[in-house]
């Protein structure tokens, strides 16, 4: 990998790392355990369009990794990595049938894959299908919180995007 990649790579891990824990801090959104925003996700899906699978992989696990050493937060983990590996395969297949223009679509079907990750590891750890009562309101705002990462990110791309920006200020 370029130096110039390398450092590309780690500038987003650590942006999205300084977002997610600036989210912790933030009071929860929902009665619903796990409902979220998930702003550091903006980062994952923008790195799913610009970067090589492996590439993102290796971002996305530094960011888990990473987000649970700075929350001190190590029974999340399963959770966070069953999430966003399912999120981040399911991207990666979705990105060569979804154009860029569309990444929010893609992001919206990656936040669903996530809580359902999660899902999966919450029913195996109790051994019990008690925690699929939460699921229809974490697929509902999974969704929105899909929607809005996807949002942000396509608008990153699309000010980053030589040509585009010069559409962008004339809005």
């Amino acid at each position: 990998m370029k130096t110039k990649r390398l450092a590309e790579l780690s500038l987003l891990t650590a942006a999205a790392l300084v977002v997610f824990i600036v989210e912790l801090r933030l009071p929860d959104l929902s009665s619903v355990p796990g409902v979220k925003l998930g702003l550091a996700n903006i980062f994952t899906v923008y790195a799913v369009y610009r970067f090589s699978a492996r590439e993102t992989f290796l971002m996305v696990l530094s960011r888990v990794l990473l987000g649970a050493l700075f929350s001190s937060n190590f029974s999340a983990i399963l959770y966070s990595l069953a999430g966003a590996m399912l999120c981040l395969a399911g991207m990666l297949l979705l990105r060569k049938v979804i154009p860029q223009r569309f990444m929010w679509l893609c992001s919206i079907i990656g936040a669903m894959l996530h809580n359902t990750g999660q899902m999966a590891v919450a029913v195996a750890q109790m051994r019990s299908l008690t925690p699929l009562m939460w699921y229809p309101k974490l697929i509902i705002a999974g969704c929105i919180a899909g929607l809005f990462t996807g949002l942000c990110a396509q608008h990153v791309v699309d000010r980053l995007t030589p040509g585009n920006k010069r559409k962008a200020d004339k809005k």
